[in-house]
């Protein structure tokens, strides 16, 4: 069967549209253009979310709840900065709010309570594929891996990672600390 004019027009038009042209279409609620937009982010986006959830089936409720958001607020997307980056953290704010909402962030550990200091020689072997390290990444308690994949993954600092979780910068140095020295523990296991 080949495809009719109208499929192919709907091809073009939506591998030809610009992030500007994905935004305006999304804001006037057209489906192709958010159609694009969910097609253009969603595997980097999963990848995003399987950071943060405790398996595939939570990281797919994350997607699509942060997908929602998206659609909703994209009027607000000023255009200052990549559209990637701005779903990005639509995506990392709709996974901390699952975290909360299941109240599983309860690895919370003060500085002073932390028995040892990581050595800083220990680094990741570079040639450990990376789904691996994901697999492992999902292993660690919630608190650690929350503070892992945003200081480590999305580069926030100690005090905004603070900020978000409502936690003290102290916590979240401690739990970053916590999480590294458990990753080096548990990656030479999986080797």
């Amino acid at each position: 069967m080949q495809p009719n004019i109208a499929t192919l027009h709907l091809t073009i038009q939506t591998t030809d549209m610009t992030d500007e042209q994905i935004v305006d279409g999304c804001i006037k609620k057209n489906a192709i253009a958010q159609k694009h937009l969910y097609e253009k982010f969603v595997r980097k986006m999963m990848g995003v979310c399987l950071r943060y959830a405790d398996n595939t089936e939570e990281a797919e409720d994350v997607v699509q709840n942060g997908f929602i958001s998206v659609f909703e607020n994209i009027a607000s997307f000023r255009g200052t900065g990549p559209l990637e980056g701005w779903v990005r953290r639509i995506m990392v704010n709709t996974a901390l709010t699952n975290i909360r909402k299941n109240k599983k962030l309860k690895q919370n550990i003060e500085l002073e309570s932390v028995e040892f200091m990581l050595p800083s020689t220990n680094q990741l072997n570079e040639s450990f594929e990376a789904q691996d390290l994901l697999k492992i990444i999902q292993t660690l308690p919630t608190g650690f891996k929350t503070v892992f994949n945003l200081y480590a993954i999305e580069g926030y600092s100690h005090k905004e990672i603070a900020e978000m979780l409502n936690i003290s910068e102290g916590t979240s140095k401690s739990q970053y600390s916590r999480a590294k020295a458990h990753l080096q523990k548990l990656i030479p296991e999986r080797k």
